[in-house]
């Protein structure tokens, strides 16, 4: 006899202009605007050299993928940058986790968003807002009707204004100018994690085809990885490990069909722990776990928290080791570190913002 379910259907959807939100569309940067500084050089560092990198990439017409978090981009007013960048032909490959289309879809929708969760969860209003709810689970079910990408299918309705809606801030979507710009969007979805997933119309077998779509996308365009630069910008949990899967798969055919490639290429992390010297801690820790069977043991006496920060372990260290690849770690606030790297990256290719 099957456990008893909870009743989507009982849970009352409200209306997104009754919400309070912290973010709106004026703190969304122009490319032209100053930067702030840095004030770490080491910081400073990684930056010009990832700047570097990623100009190189492009030079040789080699990928860039912009992995990110909400916070990183979205949240952070950062998509003017990523917008131009994917226009210029730099960044080729936008992914997310569930959590980056809706706040993209409620600010081209209401032009704000990031609702006070402390506040709306009191009395279980929180995330239960019927038109992003709606929406984003009606393109997952077009997505996987048709056999579209989840985050192609979110950036033709928001460019298209598809599914009853008017997006009059549409120019501030990254998924709707990665559509538009014909780059490939991709959404990875973690069931239940998302606040779409409390609408009564949510299918979690249209999500979870969808968002394989995406993940097998998203795959094929790690098996083109090599010279190319992998960002994962606030993304401490979930990029990293469908990073991981999915470039073990690509890695995995490449040296079935006789090609040793994915092995060079640089990655970078965006984030703010404090990882202290990383290239030499992780190097440590990385040759330390390698070479002996300590934690199978149970004693634990090098015990090195940091090993267990995932983008560190996965994208700093492990992914690039035994290749001939570089990588990076740019810790700060994405709403002074994404600007950097975008003026940076600009001026290495002796360009101009708005041009």
């Amino acid at each position: 006899m099957p456990f008893p379910k909870f009743d989507p259907k009982k849970v009352r959807q409200l209306p997104l202009s009754e919400r309070q939100d912290r973010m709106t569309f004026q703190k969304i940067k122009y490319l032209d605007e100053s930067v702030p500084p840095i004030n770490n050089p080491e910081v400073e560092q990684e930056i010009d050299g990832l700047a570097k990198k990623i100009a190189e990439a492009y030079r040789n017409n080699r990928p860039v993928i912009w992995m990110t978090g909400d916070h990183a981009t979205i949240k952070r007013g950062n998509q003017r940058y990523l917008i131009d960048l994917m226009r210029r032909g730099i960044v080729t490959h936008l992914a997310g986790n569930g959590a980056v289309p809706i706040h993209d879809f409620e600010l081209a929708l209401m032009g704000s968003t990031s609702e006070d969760v402390e506040f709306y969860v009191r009395d279980g209003k929180f995330g239960n807002w019927d038109e992003v709810g709606f929406a984003i689970n009606e393109a997952a079910k077009w997505a996987a009707e048709l056999g579209w990408g989840f985050g192609e299918t979110i950036g033709w309705m928001i460019e298209r204004d598809r599914f009853g809606f008017k997006f009059p801030h549409k120019d501030i979507s990254v998924f709707a100018a990665a559509y538009r710009l014909n780059v490939p969007a991709t959404v990875h979805v973690l069931i239940g994690a998302d606040i779409v997933h409390q609408h009564p119309n949510m299918d979690g077998a249209a999500t979870g085809k969808a968002t394989y779509t995406d993940f097998l996308i998203f795959a094929r365009a790690l098996a083109g990885l090599e010279g190319g630069v992998f960002l994962s910008l606030g993304t401490a949990v979930h990029g990293p490990e469908v990073y991981l899967k999915a470039l073990s798969m690509a890695r995995n055919v490449e040296l079935q069909e006789g090609r040793k490639n994915v092995l060079n290429f640089t990655t970078a992390v965006f984030d703010i722990l404090d990882l202290g010297n990383w290239r030499e801690s992780q190097k440590e820790i990385y040759d330390w776990r390698r070479d002996t069977k300590v934690l199978d043991e149970g004693d634990e006496e090098h015990f090195d928290s940091r090993y267990y920060f995932r983008p560190g372990k996965t994208i700093l260290t492990r992914t690039v080791a035994g290749g001939f690849g570089h990588s990076f770690y740019i810790k700060g606030n994405c709403s002074i570190t994404i600007p950097n790297l975008y003026h940076r990256i600009i001026k290495e290719l002796g360009l101009f913002p708005n041009e």
